[in-house]
């Protein structure tokens, strides 16, 4: 006995490609949108990378050194809306405005610099050094003295007697001879900070956890 099968007709499949591809564009889109946001909040939140500019931090710092600084201290603060203050001998990136003399056409410039005095703080530049009184040092004290970067201090030149602000700080450069700082611009505010140095990347042979 013969036995036969019948073959399941074979319907024509619809041309997709077109849809596909446009799928494929879609979904590239999506991917490099969502790698910019990524890049831009942790630029913008956690940490972003800058080029020194000028000798104002020699010799801790270098002019054309890149630098990493960390955001993100100052972005948990002002998520709790509160300042942001660093610690004493901090190296901080901040926004100095209202400074055309600095080559600024904006008036406004970011700089780096080192944290002197803190709020509160009484700061007083005389006769080439630096005092800091507040109530812990009612006598007053040098910051200079006995910290790591004491080997880049020479002499602090001016004659400045300031009263820190709350939420503020005051900061001078490593190079007291050549920086605009505090003594010419007067305190920082917290607002303004950017966020603190943690590393130095370049040259590779400089190459330092701050």
């Amino acid at each position: 006995m013969t036995e036969f099968y019948s073959q399941p007709s074979v319907l024509p499949q619809p041309d997709n490609r077109s849809g596909g591809a446009f799928h494929d564009i879609i979904v590239l889109v999506g991917i490099v949108l969502a790698a910019l946001l990524i890049a831009f909040s942790l630029t913008v939140f956690v940490f972003q990378s800058y080029e020194v500019d000028g000798p104002s931090m020699e010799t801790t710092l270098d002019n054309r050194d890149r630098l990493i600084v960390w955001k993100v201290p100052r972005s948990l603060a002002r998520i709790s809306q509160k300042a942001y203050v660093p610690e004493r001998g901090t190296i901080i990136v901040f926004k100095e405005r209202n400074l055309p003399q600095l080559g600024s056409s904006s008036g406004e410039k970011q700089l780096i610099k080192r944290v002197i005095g803190l709020p509160g703080d009484r700061v007083l530049v005389q006769d080439g050094n630096v005092t800091v009184y507040n109530s812990q040092s009612p006598g007053g004290f040098n910051p200079d003295n006995d910290v790591e970067w004491s080997s880049s201090i020479k002499s602090t030149t001016g004659n400045v007697d300031v009263l820190v602000e709350p939420d503020s700080v005051f900061v001078m450069g490593d190079n007291r001879g050549n920086s605009a700082d505090s003594r010419m611009f007067g305190t920082v505010p917290s607002a303004d900070i950017v966020g603190k140095l943690v590393l130095r990347i370049y040259p590779l042979t400089s190459a330092q956890v701050f």
